[in-house]
Parts: structure tokens; C-alpha cells; sequence
């Protein structure tokens, strides 16, 4: 997979403008901003942005897969921002399916966003976006409760460019295998033995209604596997949004 590098000082979305160019660029074309004006993550929340003090990319992907698989994506991504971290010794968890968390309180989120036909992927694009050198005064009174960023947690500032570079480089080698034989071994091992989830009574909101389950696994096919009182299912990332019991996770 190819790496070229679109950069903005400012844009609205590294998302929306990865949409615009998708089909006429190559796999691997990342879209990178040094602030958005309009960033959004899942279920059409806003993404806080500030200029210079975070990490805010989109990926262009091409795969030959049934788009029925593509949610798969969102783990490869949340798996390699937790290496990307382990490497510069930070400690964190995946809250499946797109967040990365540090002490319950998010630190980076994944949108992954799809133009398909019936079996056929036109284009993926995966945006990811972290909170690295944002202050405790940049984060929005209202979610400090939720969020946090690298540097609030290491007490020190983070090279972004550095830790761009780790998080491509793991995305690629483990997003290789599973575009060319669908093999997602070592991404749900990761995402299994980070979990921010498994183990804990947590929330599955479903079409605005609620349902009280434990989270118990992460099965072979990166499906949270949730044991409710009328017994245990796999829920498909995408569909439902997910919540412990006790704040954020």
C-alpha cells in the first residue's frame, strides 16, 4: 500500500475531503490536517479540533472485500493506535469498536465511513483522530469528564509527527493480511487482551433502546460478544453504541 501524504493547515474534515478525491486516488492516500473546523466522529458527534495539537487523518482504502466485513477496518485502526502509544510508553485500552481510552477517559476516536454497490467497495475511508498535546482549557467543560489527551496524562508534549509515523506503520502491516486473505488474528488479539470493555456490565443502545448486558469476549470476526439475561449475542459494530454502566467505560 502506497503512501502519499495530503496536508491542510486548516480543513473542515479530513473525511469529507478524503470522500471528495477517493475514487480518483490511490489506496493508502491520507488526508491530513493540522486543524478541522467541522471534525465529527460516530453517530454525528462533534470532534474537537484545535490547531496544532493534535492528530487528525484520513486514510483511503481500496479493498476487495465484502462490504458486510468493512466494520472490521475500525479494529485494525483502534489496534495499531494501541501499539502506536505502547511504543512511545503510554498505556491504553480499546473500547470496542473505535475508541481508544487512557483511565476511562477517551483519547482517540476512528470513523470509518464506506461507498459501496451490493458487493462491491468503491472506497473506505478511515479517519482517526487523536488528543495529543491538548491542555485540560482546550477540552470542552462538558466533556472532561469523557476525554483526555496524551500530554494531560505524560505530563509532557508528544511529537506528533513521530507518533503519525508509528500508527501508519502498524495500520500497514497489520491491514495487509487481512486485505489480501482476510486474516485478523493479531488485530482481535489485540483488541481482546486491551479491552476497555470485557468483563463489565455495559449499556447496547439500539435503536433508542437500552439493554443491560456483560461484555465477554471479542469473537474471530472482531464481534463483541455480549451475555444478557435472555442469553448471550454478538453485536455488530455499527448498529448499536456501547456504554458502561459507570461513566464513559
Amino acid at each position: 500500500m502506497k503512501r502519499e501524504i495530503i496536508h491542510f493547515n486548516s480543513i473542515d474534515s479530513t473525511n469529507d475531503y478524503a470522500k471528495s478525491i477517493a475514487l480518483e486516488k490511490e489506496e493508502g492516500t491520507i488526508v491530513v490536517a493540522e486543524q478541522q473546523l467541522s471534525g465529527k466522529g460516530r453517530m454525528g458527534r462533534v470532534w474537537t479540533s484545535p490547531s496544532g495539537k493534535g492528530i487528525y487523518f484520513s486514510i483511503i482504502l481500496k479493498p476487495e472485500l465484502d462490504p458486510t466485513k468493512v466494520a472490521r477496518v475500525t479494529l485494525i485502526g483502534a489496534a495499531a493506535v494501541h501499539l502506536a502509544l505502547k511504543d512511545i510508553n503510554i498505556c491504553s485500552q480499546i473500547k470496542w469498536p473505535n475508541d481508544i481510552v487512557i483511565n476511562g477517559k477517551k483519547v482517540c476516536g476512528i470513523l470509518t465511513e464506506m461507498n459501496c454497490e451490493l458487493n462491491k467497495i468503491n472506497y473506505i475511508i478511515m479517519g482517526i483522530g487523536i488528543n495529543v498535546n491538548l491542555d485540560e482549557d482546550d477540552i470542552p467543560e462538558e466533556l472532561m469528564d469523557k476525554a483526555t489527551s496524551l500530554k494531560i496524562v505524560s505530563g509532557e508534549d508528544i511529537n506528533r509527527n513521530k507518533l503519525l509515523d508509528l500508527v501508519l506503520n502498524h495500520f500497514k502491516r497489520l491491514y495487509e493480511p487481512f486485505k489480501t486473505n482476510y486474516i485478523l488474528n493479531e488485530t482481535i488479539k489485540i483488541c481482546r487482551e486491551n479491552s476497555a470493555l470485557i468483563g463489565k456490565d455495559i449499556q447496547v443502545i439500539q435503536n433508542d433502546k437500552f439493554k443491560i448486558g456483560k461484555a465477554i469476549d471479542i469473537n474471530e470476526d472482531g464481534e463483541l460478544v455480549v451475555e444478557f439475561d435472555t442469553g448471550i449475542e454478538t453485536i455488530f459494530s455499527g448498529e448499536v453504541s456501547v456504554r458502561g454502566l459507570n461513566g464513559y467505560v
